[in-house]
């Protein structure tokens, strides 16, 4: 049986359709639809439970150690109330999860995990803690997400302070709510960690406001691609490598020939021997989407190699065509390149396309 979320006779009251996602009963969609939700969230300002997301604080004397040997990065060299994009890596170098770590404090650390990892993951940091003067726990929560351009004009309304981040900045306020300006859209936002007696009223004020819809999985589902954002468990797993998975960048340079934290040694050999596959965007042609886990080959002919996989795939309602996320072989093309999906039993041709498809809008100052 599916786990319930906290706030879900909020969008039962909402008009919300349910669905089984990461061991939850999440909301889908709302009466707006998908695409008017995906839409909305471009034009104005998308509210969204993310609370099947866990979230696991780690403090302590070691507590940079300990995060730094689970993680590909000097924790001790994060500067206080920022996050940072990293993952977890088995000692074959393939991804545990994916995840956001927020430093709180010269001692104290913010993991948050995707949904459906939070038990692998929280079992994954214990385990490692035992080597070191840390501590491991799940902090219970509420998360939601506001994603938008009018998401700072709307937050700011409810918390004033929240204006002066700037993209990938955290704050804990007074009441002990966690504030970070992030988000899984390409859009400027903010996700909000709420303790359980105050997340009910919180969420209601933000849902009244006017600018505000609330948004299911399955407009967060073609935002993030269109982003060219990965999903873990689609786009990565523990069988993927952070170099094929194109996300190598979030490990500095001086770390990819080696270092303290676990998967080091498989991950050196792997990048000196060079990966043998490529993260792509696709564009196939007309308005059929490609799904995740459509074979890709090099042409249309029944005796064409094949050459890759869909990862992630759906129509991109902000570009107006469909859009995909896929792996190929490393020589097997590049941006403009033709290759073809194998979509029911038939080639559905495709154009090797660069990522993202719609420009990041994330609040950097200025």
């Amino acid at each position: 049986m599916e786990k319930q979320l906290p706030l879900k006779e909020l969008h039962v009251a909402a008009g919300a359709r349910f669905g089984p996602f990461a061991g939850y009963d999440m909301p889908i969609t709302y009466p707006l639809g998908v695409m008017k939700e995906h839409l909305h969230t471009r034009a104005s300002a998308g509210l969204f439970d993310i609370s099947h997301m866990s979230h696991i604080e780690v403090r302590g004397p070691q507590a940079a150690d300990l995060v730094s040997h689970v993680c590909p990065y000097d924790a001790s060299a994060q500067p206080m109330m920022t996050g940072r994009y990293t993952y977890m890596l088995n000692e074959n170098a393939g991804m545990i999860d994916d995840l956001i770590v927020s430093r709180l404090g010269e001692e104290r650390f913010l993991v948050v995990a995707n949904g459906a990892c939070a038990d692998k993951d929280l079992e994954h940091l214990q385990k490692a803690s035992a080597a070191f003067e840390a501590d491991v726990a799940h902090v219970p929560r509420v998360f939601l997400a506001l994603q938008g351009p009018k998401a700072a004009e709307v937050l700011a309304d409810l918390t004033p302070s929240s204006g002066t981040l700037v993209f990938m900045q955290v704050t804990e306020l007074d009441d002990g709510t966690f504030l970070s300006r992030s988000g899984y859209t390409g859009e400027d936002g903010f996700e909000i960690g709420l303790s359980l007696d105050k997340a009910e009223h919180f969420a209601a004020q933000l849902a009244s406001n006017p600018n505000v819809e609330w948004i299911g999985l399955g407009a967060r589902d073609s935002l993030r691609i269109e982003a060219g954002l990965p999903l873990y468990g689609q786009d990565m797993d523990e069988e993927t490598d952070p170099a094929t998975a194109g996300l190598i960048w979030a490990i500095p340079r001086e770390l990819r020939s080696g270092g303290g934290f676990v998967g080091a040694a498989a991950l050196s050999k792997l990048l000196a021997d060079g990966v043998s596959r490529k993260r792509i965007g696709l564009r196939p042609q007309g308005r059929a989407p490609v799904r995740g886990g459509s074979v890709l080959f090099a042409g249309e002919a029944p005796d064409a190699p094949e050459i890759g996989i869909v990862t992630s795939g759906g129509f991109g309602p902000s570009c107006g065509f469909p859009v995909a996320i896929g792996r190929i072989d490393k020589s097997a093309g590049s941006a403009g390149d033709q290759i073809f999906a194998d979509v029911r039993g038939k080639r559905h041709a495709c154009s090797i396309e660069k990522l993202p498809f719609v420009e990041h809008n994330y609040f950097r100052g200025g």
